[in-house]
This record gives C-alpha cells, sequence and structure tokens, in this order.
C-alpha cells in the first residue's frame, strides 16, 4: 500500500489534543443467561455473510471491536457498510488494535471517521526504527453487537485470509451468533469496553428487563460472557478452563491456535486424562508461525505419557479458539491458551450449555481430527526430556510477568485514542 500507515495517520493529523479514553472496568461477573439461541459459525464463509446481514439492517446502534482488519475484500465491503449506517443515522463505534490495524492507509481510517463512524484505536504507537513498540498490547476480543439484539463473538478478524479462496494459507476459524438475553450482558460490556458511559444510572434494573423481552422460549440455551483484562479479571478465563477440567467425566476436545498454557493447565488436562476422560487436543500443524508449533511441541511428551490425544492440523493454518466438555459445555472466543491472550492481551470468549450446540462443535471437531489432522504417537514420543517440561516452565512464566517487570510494556491501564480526520474533528 502506498498510504501511510496507521500509526502515522493515529496520530499526526490530530490538530487538537483529544482526552484519551480508557474502557470502563467491569466489577461484574456476567452469569449465565438463558434461553438463548446459539449458532456456530465456521470460517469467513458462514461467518461474513451473517454479520454484514446484520450491520446492513442496523436500526440504532453498531459497536465493533476487533484486532484485525485488512483492506482487502472483506475489510473494504466492512469500510462500505459501516459508511453507509453511519450516514443513515446508525450510531456507529469501531474499535481497532493499533498493532493488528497497524497496516491500514490513512484513506481507509479518514473515510470512516468523516462519514461519521466513531472510530478509535486501542494503543496507537509510532514505530521506532522500523519497528512497531506496541507488540504486548493489545486488544484481541472480535466482538460485534448491532442494535443490542444480536451479538457476534469469536476468532474471526475482518480479513480475506479467512475465506478458502485465500489459498493454502487461509485460516480454519470460529465464532457464534446469539440471539437472546445473552445479548444484554454483551452489549453492555462492549459499549463500556467502547468508553462510552452507560445510559442509565441503574444499568442492571435495565438489562434485566431487557433479558425477559429478548427470550427466545424455544431455544434453552445457556451463555455466559468471560473475559480477561490487565484489572480485575486478569485470570478468569484459565479460571474457567481449570474448573470444568476438574469436573470433565467424558470427554474433552480443545482446538487452539497457540497452545502454550501454564502448567496448572497442562496438569488438569493430565490429570483429566489419567481418570479415564477421553482428552483429545487439536493443534497447529501447519502454523502461520512457526515458533507457535515448536512451543507447543515443549508440552507434547508430558501429556502424551497421561493419555492425552494430541492431533495436528495440517489441512491450512489453525486459528480457532474453541472447546467442549462432555456433552454440554462449550466456548468459543478470541482467547488462545498461551501466555499472550492468558496474560496480556484482552480476550473474549462465550461459555456456552446447550447440548444442540455441543454435539454439532464435536461433530465439526471430530471431523477435523479424524480427516485433516496428523495423530502424535505416543510410543514415539521422546523421553526422559524432564528438561523439556522444565525449560517450557520457565519460558511461559518469563513471558507471562515480563511486561509487568519491563513497566513500559503492558501491566497498564488500556488506552483508546480516537481517530480524528482531515477535517480535525472527532465525531464522537
Amino acid at each position: 500500500m502506498s498510504s501511510a500507515p496507521l500509526e502515522k495517520s493515529a496520530v499526526e493529523p490530530i490538530t487538537i489534543t483529544p482526552p484519551i479514553r480508557e474502557p470502563g472496568h467491569v466489577d461484574v461477573d456476567y452469569g449465565w443467561q438463558g434461553s438463548n439461541r446459539v449458532e456456530l459459525l465456521e470460517n469467513g464463509e458462514e461467518y461474513f455473510p451473517r454479520v454484514f446481514e446484520a450491520m446492513r439492517a442496523a436500526k440504532s446502534e453498531i459497536l465493533l471491536e476487533t484486532f484485525i482488519v485488512f483492506e482487502d475484500k472483506v475489510g473494504n465491503e466492512l469500510q462500505q457498510i459501516l459508511i453507509d449506517a453511519a450516514r443513515r443515522g446508525v450510531r456507529t463505534t469501531v474499535s481497532l488494535d493499533g498493532f493488528g490495524c497497524g497496516e491500514l492507509s490513512t484513506g481507509y481510517l479518514t473515510a470512516l471517521s468523516e462519514a461519521g463512524v466513531h472510530l478509535q484505536i486501542f494503543d496507537p504507537a509510532p514505530k521506532r526504527l522500523g519497528f512497531r513498540t506496541n507488540w504486548f498490547r493489545r486488544l484481541h476480543r472480535k466482538i460485534v453487537v448491532v442494535d443490542g439484539l444480536i451479538a457476534f463473538i469469536g476468532g474471526i478478524n475482518f480479513s480475506g485470509d479467512h475465506l478458502a479462496d485465500f489459498g493454502p494459507e487461509a485460516k480454519q476459524d470460529y465464532a457464534v451468533e446469539v440471539q437472546g438475553p445473552a445479548v444484554a450482558d454483551i452489549h453492555h460490556f462492549a459499549l463500556l469496553q467502547s468508553g462510552r458511559p452507560g445510559r442509565a444510572r441503574f444499568w442492571w434494573q435495565r438489562r434485566r428487563q431487557r433479558r425477559a423481552e429478548m427470550a427466545f422460549t424455544e431455544h434453552d440455551g445457556q451463555v455466559r460472557l468471560v473475559f480477561r483484562d490487565n484489572d480485575r479479571h486478569h485470570t478468569d478465563i484459565e479460571e474457567v478452563y481449570l474448573q470444568v477440567l476438574r469436573r470433565a467425566k467424558r470427554r474433552v476436545v480443545i482446538a487452539n491456535a497457540y497452545f502454550f498454557p501454564g502448567y496448572r493447565l497442562l496438569r488438569e488436562m493430565r490429570n483429566a486424562a489419567r481418570r479415564g476422560v477421553d482428552v483429545r487436543l487439536i493443534l497447529q500443524g501447519q502454523p502461520d508461525m512457526l515458533v507457535a508449533k515448536l512451543a507447543a511441541r515443549m508440552t507434547y511428551d508430558y501429556l502424551l505419557k497421561a493419555g492425552v490425544q494430541i492431533h495436528e492440523y495440517c489441512q491450512r493454518p489453525l486459528h480457532g479458539k474453541v472447546a467442549l466438555v462432555d456433552e454440554e459445555w462449550s466456548t468459543v472466543g478470541s482467547s488462545n491458551l498461551d501466555p499472550l491472550s492468558l496474560s496480556l492481551n484482552l480476550e473474549a470468549n462465550v461459555l456456552i450449555r446447550d447440548r444442540a450446540f455441543n454435539a454439532h462443535l464435536f461433530e465439526r471437531l471430530e471431523d477435523l481430527s479424524n480427516n485433516h489432522c496428523k495423530a502424535m504417537d505416543a510410543s514415539k514420543s521422546p523421553r526422559g526430556r524432564i528438561w523439556h517440561m522444565t525449560v517450557g516452565f520457565l519460558v511461559f512464566h518469563f513471558l507471562r510477568h515480563f511486561p509487568a517487570m519491563a513497566g513500559w510494556l503492558p501491566a497498564h491501564k488500556p488506552r483508546l485514542k480516537p481517530f480524528i480526520g482531515k477535517s480535525g474533528s472527532d465525531p464522537s
């Protein structure tokens, strides 16, 4: 691209100094909400048509958070939909990550801003000596809420590499569409994270009333939003995984793109396998980053010896972040099981208690592991490599705590900086 990258466009065109917004702190744990309709969306072929259809039909509000937008056919379609929505009076708020969207051009962003889209960048930072300086400060969530009535959440970015016609590097990924009472919680969370204040003093009363109105009586899916931040909820997603692994009785299937969890998670996977639970991991065999595969393989010997089945997906890069336990519980979201997601990034998952959804997700993952994966052979696993786990443990915890030790990396409050277009005014 010949246009200037985001780092400059987010800073240099600002003729006045707007306040840096901090996403609202969420002091409550969102509870389980029943009577929801939840649908699995696999890859861009299923996700993009549904989310774009919802945005085109928006009447009052679009809230969007994403890690990556590319200026390709997907990103360009997204841009036009958001511009059209803003021009017809829909309040459209878009939060982009300063690292993941760092190559968006000034023209792309300005077109959104001047159409009336409330556009803001999470931790924008200029390049230093040609390198980005915001590697460890990532808004990694992928959330869309339309009119407070329909929500999308998962791991899919707005980029063409989530479509099969991208080629052998196209990503395998998942998201969910949620309708029902749980959307009130997702909407409340997204609203606070956008930097906008709550609409009412007693917002919990408003959400309680809205949840009753939004219930799907023909669906009994229970949904709960969980997230991690660098404040009061920094281990919430990890704790959920630990709890369900301890309670698992029959099966556990985890498909995760970047797998390098800490010892506690590895231990619970091993313990579940040892007590007879069918524990299956689907990990990257054709990674978009080689280091992800190397890191994951440091854990193989420890898990395989305990009876955990490990399958490497080799058809194309795996980007999913999904799991299921037994016949009811599932999760879909943005969180990997590595130090970035478990300790640094801003993440969000939905937990789902729905037997039909669980069965469908299991069917899709079973097809993946049976027909498109290479099973790791426990008999050929290297023995006596205690140092693998020792090095892995030290590396994980170094990565986990390094930013806090280094003060200028992230253990800091998130920053959202409004993007100011050429007109010099912030539409928000």
